[in-house]
């Protein structure tokens, strides 16, 4: 994971929910592009932000044992636009995880605003299953930025 779509944990209950937020700002790049004019965060880059805290949430079941990977959205639907200056609260709810993978219902909102939904389907893969090279460390990637990300939060 190379680029961060939440800014922090607010609330982590290891298992059953995780509650994240996104500051949406006009310096962030993308928002030039998408609209001129008119900026909004861009869909897509909301729907990862779900599932990065959606996938958090999941790997942290088995202490990061393997890859968590997005698998499938079966459902996502957007409510409203986000603009600079709004914060996302993504809350994630676990509904299933197994061995294999996961799935995860998470939830958009901008004050008390539902503005997008989603479930997510996530799959959990070895580094050898991922066809990840021997001589790659990927140990640190999730930890390093979990640690960063949950900082300060507050759980059940």
């Amino acid at each position: 994971m190379r680029w961060f779509w939440v800014d922090r944990f607010i609330e982590f209950e290891p298992g059953v929910r995780a509650k994240s937020v996104k500051n949406v700002s006009l310096s962030e790049e993308h928002m030039h592009d998408h609209f001129p004019g008119y900026p909004v965060m861009p869909h897509s880059l909301m729907l990862e932000g779900m599932a990065q805290t959606g996938g958090i949430l999941l790997g942290q079941t088995h202490n990061f044992s393997s890859l968590i990977f997005l698998a499938k959205v079966p459902k996502v639907v957007y409510h409203k636009h986000v603009r600079p200056g709004d914060q996302i609260v993504y809350t994630a709810t676990l509904e299933d995880a197994r061995e294999e993978g996961g799935v995860t219902d998470v939830k958009a909102h901008v004050g008390d605003e539902l503005v997008a939904e989603a479930q997510i389907v996530f799959a959990q893969l070895s580094p050898d299953e991922a066809g990840i090279p021997k001589n790659i460390n990927q140990d640190n990637v999730v930890a390093n930025a979990l640690a960063q990300l949950i900082e300060g939060t507050t759980g059940d």
